[in-house]
């Protein structure tokens, strides 16, 4: 019997790279060493990182036809209508449309409770623009992933504060998971014990550009294992460290 997938819904685009000898000062020119186009998006890369860990995988956003495009409308309601919910077990958001996205979530949660409990498709969000419309995602999903800067922007110092005094937003028996650099990630999961993770940097930091989003893949694939919140979280940290210490996502397995 097959596999269900993860579906990722939200951004793809097109990221230009410039390697620089160091980072540059402000208003000076420096000479570019090499340079690289290459997909990107919270979702997208999500999606690069599930499908090298060997997950069964989807992704859902706009597409245009040619190398860059203005203006691609966000995944509706209506459109996430069109998706067939039997054929994933995970779906996860990257936070952009919110009310639209709530919406969403919430058609899931109804097909959930027409399912028996091995059938239905858990649900996870990521908040990491500090925008307060985002905001109203934390009330929805059995996953939420929070930034460090919507972490700070509720004035919180680290992950282990930021989790404990989100948990109020989320939904009863929900995770909320925080990601701080260098410090690591904590969680809490729906038994309210604190769970940490310590960073694990390469030896040469190389390329950080989607550092976090490799971290919630990685995330997400244990889960939906069924792997324990702390495996999940240390394999989380694990990868996306790997990830630091090359350029793209090629070796990161």
């Amino acid at each position: 019997m097959e596999e269900k997938r993860i579906l990722c819904i939200g951004l793809v685009c097109l990221d230009i790279i410039s390697v620089v000898d160091m980072y540059p000062a402000e208003d000076t020119d420096t000479r570019c060493l090499s340079q690289r186009w290459q997909r990107g998006g919270n979702a997208s890369n999500s999606c690069t990182v599930l499908s090298l860990l060997g997950a069964p995988c989807a992704f859902m956003g706009s597409l245009a036809p040619g190398h860059a495009a203005e203006n691609l409308p966000d995944v509706t309601a209506q459109d996430f209508e069109q998706v067939d919910l039997t054929q994933y077990k995970w779906i996860h958001w990257e936070g952009r449309n919110a009310a639209e996205q709530v919406k969403m979530i919430q058609r899931v949660e109804e097909y959930n409770q027409t399912c028996p409990a091995h059938q239905r498709v858990s649900t996870s969000v990521e908040v990491e623009k500090p925008r307060e419309e985002l905001y109203q995602l934390f009330g929805y999903a059995d996953v939420v992933f929070v930034s460090k800067d919507v972490a700070k922007d509720f004035g919180f110092h680290s992950a282990p504060e930021a989790v404990k005094r989100l948990r109020s937003r989320v939904r009863p028996g929900a995770t909320v998971i925080c990601a701080w650099a260098e410090a690591g990630a904590d969680a809490l999961g729906p038994d309210g014990e604190l769970v940490h993770s310590d960073a694990f940097p390469p030896e040469t930091i190389v390329d950080t550009l989607g550092a976090g989003d490799t971290f919630n893949a990685a995330v997400l694939f244990a889960l939906s294992r069924g792997q324990r919140l702390q495996e999940a979280l240390t394999f989380g940290c694990q990868v996306a460290g790997r990830k630091c210490g090359v350029h793209g996502y090629d070796g990161i397995v």
